[in-house]
């Protein structure tokens, strides 16, 4: 089987982004709205896996993680990393990523596999789920010193990841925003605050948590 190279740019018809408020599917909707991209949002219930009209989110996404990006022909895009690099394809003029085949791309991807494997899996998941052993908290919070360390240093001395606003920021921001409900501190790391007020200061991110932590109270009401 040979791989089609030159596929075309994919279109945003009938794409539903299945998020949950203030989950990892945050950066989704900040990549949204910076690109200017018309999607249908579909909020799922992080504790039943439903979506607002009561379907069983399982028969998007048997997993049932967010984010799942399902295209009008069928098809179902999971993971970060895929997700935030598929729908900024779709608006290559918006610059959220770098060409695909280049160098600047494979770093890119780079910073994606990081943010979601070394900061959002290994250090604030195990924080942030209630059921986690005091061990595995431990072991957590022993890696946070490094790997915060390393994102500081990549950021010192420019704005941004890659040099400027890429989908990489909306991830690493929609990480780094659950610190206030884990014990990292970030005030540790003055570059990433730096970086954390330059992300709430651009308008269409500020514009996400908002409507997000709206939807975070309501989905909290819900459940009480």
């Amino acid at each position: 089987m040979r791989w089609t190279h030159a596929a075309p740019t994919p279109t945003l018809r009938g794409m539903k982004l299945y998020f949950s408020p203030l989950a990892c599917s945050l950066a989704s909707r900040i990549t949204a709205l910076e690109a200017d991209l018309d999607l249908t949002f579909v909020e799922v219930d992080p504790k039943t896996k439903h979506t607002e009209d009561g379907a069983d989110f399982h028969t998007v996404h048997p997993l049932g993680l967010v984010p799942a990006l399902a295209l009008d022909d069928g098809r179902v895009l999971t993971e970060n990393a895929a997700v935030l690099q598929l729908l900024a394809d779709t608006k290559p003029d918006a610059g959220l990523a770098p060409p695909a085949g280049t160098f600047e791309r494979a770093r890119l991807h780079e910073w994606l596999s990081f943010v979601g494997t070394e900061l959002h899996k290994a250090l604030y998941f195990p924080l942030l789920d209630k059921t986690t052993p005091a061990a595995a908290r431990e072991y957590a919070l022993a890696k946070r010193d490094s790997r915060l360390a390393h994102v500081a240093s990549a950021l010192d001395g420019r704005d941004y990841l890659l040099g400027r606003f890429s989908v990489a920021d909306a991830y690493l921001f929609t990480v780094l925003h659950w610190s206030v409900v884990t014990p990292i501190d970030l005030s540790a790391w003055p570059t990433l605050t730096a970086f954390m007020a330059r992300m709430h200061a651009r308008p269409n991110v500020a514009r996400a948590v908002a409507l997000e932590k709206d939807l975070y109270v309501r989905e909290l009401a819900r459940a009480s």
